[in-house]
């Protein structure tokens, strides 16, 4: 594809998509934190989907099954489990508080130091997450458009996140659950065709296609045979578990589509369903990394991992709307998930962390309004930085960020909810500061103390751990 030609096709996408936001915020005045709760169950559902999928599953999950093979999906069996407790535990809790941030319940729980602890921890994760996310996808228009007509990186990274910034400003919540429903849509019917056009290429027919797969050696789902291996099941399993409860049950960013639902029950009903349809598209995205390896071994096709995709749809092999529909699911993806990330900062930073209590809905306007551009121009610098310092594969990185970042938030909650004591609330911070310190001293130095063991994404459960036993230390009846 030529430049001109990715430019043309994602501005009939963000036609398509401002239109979208327009219209959904009409009648919302006054409604950029919530959606008045008046969201139906399935649209949350599949908006969710999206959601949870970004540039980072577009791209690294095809690319990932040279060397994991189909492990990813131990991760999704821990996901549904996961879902399960957020659902039946964590959903009726908030709606029986009433929260429009989640982090309320820590303040009323534990105090105001805790509760601004909580806000900050997610505040960093967020918006380290978040930029990662939208990196991949300013790395492979860079690639496309940027590097070909010779304009910089941050010129690339500050397109990207203005139009991040325009389509969020106005219409908050509202328009994130519908511009999420139409990034889920073009997200799913992309992957699908382009599996279609590889397998016809290929000479394969459906069962074919199912055989070939089977065949590669690169389709292999369990690993229980190594433990100190960062594949091994458990590790997977529990990783994808407790990953899900703090990055969506203990996220204000995906928390906030879910309790615009009418009511709990059909907050569980989105919740559950959405569960299974992720594991279901992120299976298709592994059966077309596998695809798209077989395709490339034809063809002399070189790059692995997160490059893959970007250079078999743009090799000239495959009919031209590939290349078409690979830029409307990757920008559809990437530009969607940092939309949601936006409000969801702007949100939590101005409600959580400065407050609103005493302010009249103009000053709360004008905070909200200088906030969200705070947390734009504050992205653009993180995914710039970014790019000088990361070496390993995108969707790696956001999980180890996440291992660190959302433990301590998953030990406050899991304290708060599993004990009836009462913590010195000044204390909180310092306990969520040494934690990941001490899980980062334990990763370095894992394979030398315990037996050549490898820590993988089951840090998490381990600084929620430490965290948990730290507060417990501070803690009181």
């Amino acid at each position: 594809m030529s430049p001109f030609s990715v430019i043309l096709t994602i501005l009939i996408y963000f036609a398509a998509m401002f239109l979208v936001s327009t219209l959904s915020g009409r009648g919302g005045k006054g409604d950029y934190f919530g959606a008045r709760k008046k969201s139906s169950w399935w649209l949350v559902a599949i908006a969710m989907i999206g959601a949870c999928m970004s540039g980072v599953t577009f791209v690294s999950v095809p690319g990932m099954v040279a060397t994991s093979g189909f492990g990813y999906l131990q991760m999704c069996l821990g996901f549904m489990v996961g879902y399960v407790v957020i659902a039946f535990v964590l959903t009726p809790l908030y709606f029986k508080l009433g929260v429009v941030s989640i982090y309320e319940y820590l303040e009323k729980r534990f105090g105001v130091s805790t509760y601004k602890t909580g806000a900050w921890f997610f505040f960093i994760s967020k918006m380290l997450g978040a930029s990662v996310r939208l990196f991949l996808v300013c790395l492979t228009l860079q690639l496309l458009v940027f590097s070909p007509l010779g304009l910089p990186f941050a010129l690339n990274v500050a397109i990207s996140v203005a139009i991040v910034f325009i389509y969020t400003f106005r219409n908050g919540v509202r328009s994130v659950i519908w511009t999420d429903t139409l990034k889920t849509v073009c997200m799913v019917v992309s992957v699908i065709l382009t599996i279609v056009f590889i397998a016809r290429n290929l000479g394969l027919s459906f069962s074919g296609t199912v055989s070939a797969i089977g065949d590669s050696g690169m389709s292999k789902i369990f690993f229980f045979d190594d433990v100190n291996h960062p594949q091994f099941f458990w590790k997977q399993f529990l990783g994808g578990l407790f990953t899900v409860i703090a990055m969506t049950g203990l996220d204000q960013d995906m928390m906030q589509r879910t309790l615009q639902s009418k009511n709990y029950r059909d907050s569980q009903k989105n919740l559950l369903v959405s569960s299974v349809l992720q594991t279901v598209v992120i299976f298709l995205f592994l059966c077309l990394g596998v695809l798209m390896y077989l395709f490339a071994s034809k063809n002399g096709i070189t790059e692995r991992g997160d490059n893959l995709f970007p250079a078999v749809v743009t090799s000239g092999i495959l009919p031209p709307v590939t290349g078409i529909l690979f830029i409307v699911g990757l920008v559809a993806a990437a530009y969607g998930a940092g939309g949601s990330a936006l409000t969801s900062l702007t949100t939590s930073f101005t409600l959580d962390i400065l407050g609103t209590k005493g302010k009249t809905e103009k000053e709360v306007s004008r905070t909200r309004k200088t906030v969200h551009v705070a947390m734009a121009l504050c992205m653009a610098v993180v995914i710039i930085v970014f790019n000088a310092v990361n070496s390993t594969s995108t969707i790696d990185a956001v999980y180890k960020l996440a291992s660190y970042t959302y433990g301590p938030l998953l030990g406050m909650f899991a304290f708060g909810i599993l004990t009836r004591r009462s913590v010195r609330d000044r204390g909180v911070p310092i306990v969520a500061v040494v934690a990941p310190i001490l899980c980062l001293v334990l990763q370095m130095n894992s394979e030398r103390w315990f037996g050549g063991y490898k820590f993988s994404y089951e840090l998490l459960l381990l600084n929620a751990g430490l965290t948990f036993l730290g507060l417990l230390l501070i803690s009181k009846k």
